[in-house]
């Protein structure tokens, strides 16, 4: 089907992901249409078809990029003291939480409504991303700065603490983001008997 005309490919595709987003993030993906998603997009309902053959493959298109940009982005130095390395992977996270709120959303709430091989792919990629924290945490405790019951349990506990922080941050808050990383790097010094 072709374009409404006077769109453009490079406009138009940004702007059907960025508008499934924050529907799929706002209503939930099983109650957003493709019509609702080229309605906020102002193209008609088939034109969405151009860009992506179905409403499963928009979403995992979604939770992919965000994976990837977080696996791009993320830089760990293992010569690093794994204090400093935990302080930077937490200082990391909760400014890409904060800048991608609905983007974290999306990757924690529609799993569920993923095809089990789109959930396999998606679970691969954050997998890796958990593993970037636990390996931190390995070698927290092998330098002796860091006491952990369970390693694994401890990754997951620090992940979900430092997304938390996109369900109550507030910019025109009474905390700024320093001070809230500050308030988290004791936190999770505190979860790690640091």
């Amino acid at each position: 089907m072709a374009r409404t005309q006077g769109s453009k490919a490079e406009i138009t595709g940004p702007l059907i992901r960025d508008s499934a987003r924050s529907l799929f993030a706002r209503h939930g993906y099983a109650a957003v249409s493709m019509r609702q998603i080229a309605a906020e997009v102002g193209v008609q309902a088939g034109a969405l078809y151009a860009y992506t053959p179905d409403k499963q493959a928009l979403l995992v298109d979604l939770l992919r990029g965000h994976m990837e940009r977080l696996l791009a982005e993320w830089r760990d130095d293992a010569s690093r003291p794994a204090l400093e390395r935990l302080d930077a992977f937490l200082r990391f996270h909760i400014q890409t939480s904060l800048d991608s709120s609905e983007a974290v959303f999306l990757s924690y709430m529609e799993l569920r409504s993923l095809s089990p091989e789109n959930r396999r792919e998606i679970a691969a990629l954050r997998r890796r991303y958990e593993d970037a924290l636990e390996a931190i945490l390995a070698a927290g405790e092998a330098e002796g700065v860091m006491r952990i019951p369970d390693r694994r349990l401890t990754t997951m506990a620090l992940i979900a603490m430092l997304t938390g922080v996109t369900n109550w941050y507030r910019e025109d808050g009474r905390l700024d983001q320093e001070r809230v990383v500050a308030v988290y790097r004791d936190l999770v010094r505190g979860a790690v008997g640091a």
